[in-house]
């Protein structure tokens, strides 16, 4: 056995508990504060980090409470490791409270831990192994651990600011064996104003289905009966009219078929109904717009190409008497396809509602040369412990911190064939799996910071 591999033997309890206690902390982005720009949570959760990296013997320093890093070895070049503590809020149908990392049959439950704590968890603790191992550095390897990931990246923003970036990095906040291909992410938002009889709220975050959807509106129950079908609603009589509940099932924007978009359930049944001219030719517009699609067929923008499939997220939607307060759609594009010409393709499709842009957010995609150093080396360290033979990089939608850096792939930590439900409720990770994860990656480290 590899001294690495015995270290993390005889440390498992401590690793479990690690990250027992950073999912315990509801991480969420809040209200900034003085030294907590993305709120207490998320603050006491980056200190918490530290102070177990700390305990292991490394070097750890908070950068103003946006992010923080963990260090060891030497060299004049560094690897980086870009993990995050923060996490999306986290919704209902739990079993379990979902910040009680409670363990079941050697699985923990409870937000972040598949996203992104597990993984970052996993990696304090393959670096605090190779330190211990007593292998020499060539480079000298900086874990970062962010706080604002799920929302605006104001940790790397931060960090970019105060700290030079590494030469070469990973991020353990995807899929094995290896991501090399980021599509481009645009988030649009837009509002319009027009006296409306109508107050409709879903969606909670840009990258998040919404998983319910409620409205207020100027009817009666029974004007509303016949249209409900087979939909999971409910509806009920309340003074001056009645009050809608659509159900669905979260998941992650970039994988927007793992889930039902109850926004999309409302808007197309809101196009069907009785009411008021104005809110009737809106929740046409819109539902015509967006259908059931999760690919942007209706707006033409479905495309395919080697980096994948348009995918199209209808996020969020805040409609009060004063209008449409917020629209917000999270669409993951193609490498192929122009983040600009896209936003001004959907522009035009909502204009007829009376919708205009508000906000425009595009991070542009990311690719890294299969034959590199850095992906080379993990697909070997991939192929050496999950006995697959050649295995190939992956092209994905969602968003990783690897794409702050040209030089920065991720690798890990999903599992092909096994659904850990991140961004949804019963997020869990077996812990087989978080001991695993922090083999691989300790092998990583010293492929890339030690041969």
């Amino acid at each position: 056995m590899k001294k690495t591999e015995q270290w993390l033997e005889e440390n498992r309890e401590a690793l479990v508990a690690s990250l027992q206690a950073l999912v315990r902390i509801p991480s969420v982005k809040g209200e900034p504060a003085p030294g907590a720009p993305f709120g207490a949570a998320a603050k006491e959760c980056l200190t918490a980090a530290l102070d177990i990296a700390r305990g292991l013997g490394l070097k750890a320093q908070d950068l103003d409470g946006y992010v923080g890093y963990i260090e060891a070895g030497e060299g004049e070049e560094e690897l980086g490791i870009l993990a995050h503590l923060d996490v999306v809020h986290p919704g209902d149908g739990w079993r379990y409270p979902p910040f009680g990392a409670m363990i079941e049959d050697g699985i923990l439950y409870g937000r972040g831990a598949i996203d992104d704590k597990g993984p970052a968890v996993a990696a304090l603790y393959a670096l605090a192994a190779v330190k211990n191992s007593g292998v020499p550095f060539k480079r000298r390897v900086r874990l970062i651990l962010g706080c604002d990931e799920e929302s605006g990246w104001g940790c790397m923003n931060h960090y970019t600011q105060v700290e030079k970036l590494p030469d070469l990095a990973f991020s353990p906040d995807a899929e094995y064996p290896l991501v090399n291909s980021e599509k481009s992410i645009c988030q649009l938002n837009f509002k319009g104003s027009f006296p409306s009889s109508l107050r409709v709220k879903a969606g909670l975050k840009a990258n998040i289905v919404p998983d319910l959807a409620q409205a207020l509106l100027p009817l009666i129950p029974e004007d509303v009966a016949p249209k409900l079908h087979k939909l999971p609603v409910t509806c009920e009589p309340v003074p001056h009219g009645c009050r809608l509940s659509i159900k669905g099932r979260s998941a992650h924007a970039a994988s927007p078929e793992l889930g039902d978009n109850a926004l999309q359930s409302m808007l197309g049944l809101l196009a069907q109904l009785p009411l008021p001219e104005a809110d009737a030719k809106v929740a046409k517009t819109l539902s015509g717009v967006f259908g059931r699609d999760i690919h942007g067929e209706s707006l033409g923008i479905d495309f395919t190409d080697a980096s994948g499939r348009t995918t199209c997220n209808v996020a969020m939607l805040d409609w009060n008497q004063e209008g449409i307060q917020d629209l917000c759609l999270d669409l993951r594009l193609p490498l192929g396809l122009d983040a600009q010409e896209t936003a001004h393709k959907i522009a035009a499709a909502l204009a007829p509602a009376g919708l205009v842009p508000s906000g425009v957010h595009i991070k542009p995609g990311h690719y890294v040369a299969p034959e590199s150093e850095l992906v080379q080396k993990l697909l070997r360290v991939y192929a050496q412990h999950s006995g697959v033979q050649d295995p190939k990089p992956l092209a994905i939608g969602g968003g990783t911190y690897a794409r702050c850096i040209p030089n920065a792939v991720a690798f890990g930590c999903e599992r092909p064939g096994l659904d850990c439900r991140m961004h949804q409720a019963n997020e869990f990770l077996p812990l087989h799996n978080l001991l695993d994860d922090a083999r691989i990656l300790a092998d990583a480290i010293l492929a890339l910071a030690c041969e």
